[in-house]
Formats: C-alpha cells, structure tokens, sequence
C-alpha cells in the first residue's frame, strides 16, 4: 500500500510563491508517472500537472503553464510542485497521486494512490 504525503501548503498573498513537496513511502513510486490535482470549494477535483517516470517529460494545465512547475527526485521518493504567482483563484486543497503509467498523464482515471491533500489559500 503506498501512502502519499504533501506538505508545504499555506495561506499567501497573490503573487507570492510556495513549493508543495509529496513524500512516497516506497521506492516503487519511482516507475511510475506521478501528478498533483486540486480541489476548490463546491468544484471538481481537476488536473493541475504531471511528471513521467523519469522527470523528463511534464505535463501541466493551460491555467498554471508558466507559473507552476512540477519535479520530481526519485532518489528521495519525492515529487514537487513549484508555484510562483500564485492568484486567489489558485486556492484549492492540493493532492498528489500517483498513476499506473509511467508517461505523464492528466486523465485522472489512470492515477490509483492518492494523499490526504495540502490546503493553499491565496489572498488577494
């Protein structure tokens, strides 16, 4: 059973930056793709990017290119999400998760571990 941990979340300003870490707690995580997804009040849980296995191929949504960038270090289990500035509407709870595939993916029905979520608040 893998379990996901994110942290870094927080309440800031618009325009300020934040970096969201999620800590897997097995190695095995490394073959595969990971993504981080978010939920605002009274919304869908939507796609907000995607790594490959490797970390050479990323994938990110149309509303965050340029800002958000996601990583990943396989050697710590780790995968990351870069957000610089950030906007009231970016205010959601955060969830990593991990897929079933190994290439970048943003159809959620292919990702089958998921954490606990991290809140962001922006203030504008």
């Amino acid at each position: 059973q893998v379990q996901l941990v994110e942290s870094g979340g927080g309440l800031v300003q618009s325009g300020d930056s934040l970096r969201l870490s999620c800590a897997a707690s097995e190695r095995t995580v490394s073959s595969y793709a990971m993504g981080w997804f978010r939920q605002a009040p009274g919304k869908e849980r939507e796609f907000v990017a995607s790594v490959s296995r490797s970390g050479t191929t990323t994938i990110h949504t149309d509303s965050v290119k340029g800002r958000f960038t996601i990583s990943r270090d396989n050697a710590k289990n780790t995968v990351y999400l870069q957000m610089n500035s950030l906007k009231p509407e970016d205010t959601a709870v955060y969830f990593c998760a991990k897929a079933q595939v190994s290439r970048a993916t943003a159809r959620t029905y292919e990702y089958d571990y998921w954490g606990q979520g991290t809140q962001v608040t922006v203030s504008s």
